[in-house]
C-alpha cells in the first residue's frame, strides 16, 4: 500500500508544479497580486507537502526492508545498519531524484515566500520555477520513479553501495543537492526578470541571496565529498578531476563568479547582463552534472550506473532549460540596462577580472570533461583526459584567481584608486610570509606549481587580515561589519586551501609494502611497526585489522572489509593526525611470501597539513554564511525599491557604509 500511496504522491506533487507554473505566470499578469498569484503559491505548498511526505514513506520503506519495491532491494539489505537504511534512501538514482525533486519545490515555496519584492516579479519567478520542477516530477513520474514494484520480492535485497556505507554520505548528498537545486531559484528570478524587462540592478538585488545560499551549500558538499573520497576510497587523494568531482565544480566556479558579479551589478550597475547570464547558466551546468552522473555515459565511482533512456530524459530538459534561458536572454538583454562605468582600477574592474578567470576555469574543466566524451561519440579512438591536463590548464587560472582576490576589497569603487588600495595592504610587511611560505614550500622540494600556489595562499590570508584590519572600523552598521567579516574569512579559507593542496603536492611518495607481524617501514620520519592482523566484523561484514604502531607509541587500525549482500571488498582507512599532517595507511590482501611467512599488502603515506584544506572549506562556508546574514539584515537597497536608475548613493546605510569600506 505504501508504494501506491508514494506514487499518487509523486503524480500529485506534478500536477501542483503544473498548476503552479500557470496559475503564478497568470498571477504576474495580472500584477502579482491577484487570487491567481495566491492559488499559484498554494499550488507551492501542495507540491511541498505531497513531495515530503512521498520521501517519508521511502524512509519508512527502507526501514521496514520493505523489497517489494525494487529500489528498496537493489539498495538496502535486512543486516544493514538502520543509518544506512536511512541515508539508502538517497544513495541510489531513484530516491536522490525525488530528494532532489523536493529541494525543487522547497525554493519554489521559498520564492512565493521571501522571493523578490516586486509581487509581479516574485510570481513570474514562482511560474518558472514550478516549470522547472514539472521538468524533474516528469522525469521521476514516468522513467524513474522509487515506489516501482518488483515480484517476487527478494528475502534479503542487495545492499548499498558498501563505499556509500559511511556516516558523512548521509549529509553529503542533500547539501550538495541544495547547491545543484538553489540554483534553479537564481536561475527563475533572473528569467522573471528578462521576461518582464527589469532592470539589471534589481534583478541582481532579487537573486544575490538564493545564489549566495545556493553556492555555501554546494562548497560545503563539494568539501565533504573530497573528505570522504580521502579517508573512504583508500588511494590517499582528496581530488582527482573525476568527471563527476568536475560536474559540481563547475557550478560551483560560475556560481562564485554570479555571487562577486551580483554585487557589482547591486551597488553600481556593472555587468548586468554578465550577471543575468551568469544565473542561468549557473543553473543549466547543474542539470549537465545531473546528465553526467546519471546518463551512464561516463565510468566513476560517484555516478551512478543507468541506461541512456534516462539520460536522454535529463538531456531533454538540459535542451527546454538551457533553449528557454539562453532565448530569453538573447531576447531581452538589452533591458537590463548599464552601469555609470567605470577605472580599469577599481574594484569593479577587478571583480570583472576575477569573473572572466572564473568562467574561463569552468570551460576549460568543461572542455576537459565532455572532449572523452565527444571522441566516443565520433568513433576516434578512445582517450582519457586526467590530471596532467587540468593541472596545466586549470590550476595557473586559479592561482591568478586568488591572487587577485584580496587586493579588490581595497580598491574604491568606479573611480579607481590602485595606490591609495595598495599603501592599505601594507604590502612590505605582506611580503615576509609570503617569502615564508614560498621558501618553505622550496624545502620540501615542491613542484614549481606548489610553490607558487603556496605563496599566493599565505599572500591570501594577510590580504584578509589586512582587510578586517582596515575596513572593520569603517564599516559602522552591524551588518556592514557581518559583511566584511564574511568577505575576510572566504578569502583566508581560500587561502588556506591553496595552502594546504600546495603542502598535499609536496609530500612524499607513497610506499606500497607487503610487511609480516613485526616487521616495519619508515615514512616521514616515522616508523610504522605491523604487529599483527585480527577479525573484526560487523553487522553486515567481514573484516580483517591491522594494528600498526607510529615510533612504537600510538597505534593506527585499517581494515579491509568484504560485504557479502554487495559481494564487494573495501579499505578502511587509518589516520594519526597532528598539525603538522596525516599519516595514512591502508591494508589490502593477505599472501604467502617466499619464505613461508604470511605478509600484507600496507600502503603508507604522509600528508602534509593536509587539514588546511579542510579548515579551508570551513571557513569559506562560514565566511559565506556571515556574508548572507549581513546581505538579509541590510535589506534590499533602496535603489531597487524604487527607481532602478537611482544613483548610488541611495544605498541603504549598511550598504554605504559597506561600500566606502
Amino acid at each position: 500500500m505504501i508504494a501506491e500511496i508514494g506514487r499518487f504522491l509523486i503524480a500529485l506533487a506534478l500536477l501542483a508544479c503544473v498548476a503552479q507554473t500557470f496559475l503564478s505566470w497568470r498571477g504576474a499578469d495580472q500584477g502579482g497580486r491577484s487570487g491567481a498569484a495566491r492559488a499559484g503559491a498554494a499550488a507551492a505548498e501542495i507540491a511541498v507537502v505531497a513531495a515530503g511526505f512521498a520521501f517519508l514513506l521511502l524512509i519508512i520503506s527502507f526501514v521496514r526492508s520493505d523489497f517489494s519495491i525494487a529500489y528498496v532491494a537493489t539498495n538496502s539489505h535486512v543486516d544493514k545498519p538502520l543509518l544506512y537504511k536511512i541515508s539508502g534512501t538517497w544513495g541510489g538514482h531513484e530516491g536522490s531524484m525525488l530528494l532532489w525533486c523536493w529541494i525543487l519545490v522547497l525554493f519554489g515555496l521559498g520564492l512565493a515566500r521571501i522571493g523578490p519584492r516586486d509581487p509581479a516579479l516574485r510570481a513570474r519567478a514562482v511560474s518558472f520555477q514550478g516549470l522547472l520542477s514539472s521538468l524533474f516530477f516528469a522525469f521521476l513520474a514516468f522513467a524513474s520513479n522509487p515506489f516501482e514494484r518488483i515480484l517476487p520480492a527478494p528475502i534479503q535485497g542487495a545492499d548499498l553501495n558498501p563505499i556509500l556505507q559511511d556516516p558523512l554520505l548521509a549529509i553529503h548528498p542533500p547539501m550538495l543537492y541544495v547547491g545543484y537545486v538553489g540554483l534553479s531559484a537564481a536561475f527563475a528570478i533572473a528569467a522573471a526578470g528578462l521576461m518582464q524587462k527589469s532592470g539589471g540592478r534589481e534583478l541582481a538585488a532579487a537573486l544575490r541571496p538564493w545564489a549566495l545560499g545556493a553556492w555555501i551549500s554546494l562548497t560545503g558538499g563539494i568539501a565533504l565529498g573530497a573528505w570522504w573520497a580521502y579517508y573512504e576510497l583508500g588511494w590517499g587523494g582528496w581530488w582527482f578531476w573525476d568527471p563527476v568531482e568536475n560536474a559540481s565544480f563547475m557550478p560551483w566556479l560560475l556560481g562564485a563568479a554570479l555571487v562577486h558579479s551580483a554585487i557589482a551589478t547591486e551597488k553600481r550597475g556593472a555587468f548586468p547582463g554578465w550577471t543575468v547570464f551568469l544565473a542561468l547558466i549557473a543553473y543549466i551546468l547543474s542539470i549537465l552534472g545531473a546528465f553526467l552522473v546519471r546518463s551512464g555515459v561516463l565510468t566513476s565511482v560517484h555516478a551512478f550506473a543507468l541506461d541512456p533512456e534516462r539520460g536522454m530524459w535529463i538531456l531533454g530538459m538540459l535542451g527546454v532549460s538551457a533553449v528557454a534561458g539562453f532565448a530569453l536572454f538573447a531576447l531581452r538583454a538589452g533591458s537590463l540596462g548599464e552601469g555609470d562605468g567605470f577605472e580599469p582600477t577599481s574594484r569593479e574592474a577587478f571583480i570583472g577580472v576575477n569573473n572572466l578567470l572564473l568562467a574561463v576555469t569552468a570551460g576549460v574543466v568543461l572542455i576537459g570533461t565532455l572532449y572523452p566524451l565527444f571522441v566516443d561519440l565520433m568513433g576516434w579512438p578512445m582517450i582519457s583526459v586526467g590530471p596532467p591536463y587540468f593541472d596545466a590548464s586549470a590550476t595557473p587560472l586559479l592561482i591568478v584567481a586568488a591572487a587577485l582576490m584580496p587586493v579588490a576589497a581595497f580598491l574604491p569603487w568606479a573611480n579607481g584608486g590602485a595606490k591609495p588600495g595598495l599603501k592599505q595592504m601594507r604590502a612590505a610587511f605582506l611580503l615576509v610570509p609570503v617569502a615564508g611560505a614560498i621558501i618553505a614550500f622550496i624545502a620540501f622540494g615542491a613542484p614549481v606549481l606548489a610553490v607558487v600556489a603556496g605563496g599566493v595562499g599565505a599572500w591570501a590570508l594577510c590580504g584578509a587580515a589586512m582587510d578586517v584590519g582596515v575596513h572593520w572600523r569603517a564599516a559602522k552598521a552591524r551588518a556592514a561589519r557581518f559583511s566584511v567579516m564574511g568577505r575576510a574569512l572566504a578569502h583566508a579559507g581560500v587561502g588556506f586551501i591553496a595552502l594546504g593542496a600546495a603542502a598535499d603536492a609536496s609530500r612524499p611518495p607513497d610506499i606500497n609494502r607487503a610487511l609480516a607481524p613485526g616487521e616495519s617501514l619508515v615514512i616521514a620520519g616515522h616508523t610504522l611497526t605491523l604487529e599483527g592482523v585480527r577479525r573484526a566484523d560487523g553487522q553486515n561484514y567481514m573484516a580483517d585489522r591491522a594494528t600498526i604502531r607510529v615510533d612504537g607509541r600510538a597505534a593506527v587500525s585499517p581494515e579491509r572489509r568484504y560485504y557479502p549482500g554487495a559481494d564487494q571488498t573495501t579499505r578502511e582507512v587509518g589516520l594519526r593526525s597532528d598539525w603538522r599532517g596525516d599519516l595514512y595507511v591502508s591494508v589490502g590482501e593477505a599472501r604467502l611470501r617466499e619464505d613461508g611467512e604470511m605478509v600484507y599488502e600496507l600502503r603508507a603515506a604522509y600528508h602534509p597539513l593536509v587539514w588546511m584544506l579542510g579548515f579551508g572549506a570551513f571557513l569559506v562556508v562560514a565566511g559565506g554564511g556571515l556574508a548572507l546574514t549581513g546581505r538579509l539584515m541590510s535589506g534590499a537597497p533602496a535603489r531597487v525599491r524604487g527607481r532602478s536608475d537611482a544613483p548610488a548613493e541611495a544605498a541603504a546605510p549598511s550598504e554605504a557604509a559597506e561600500a566606502r569600506a
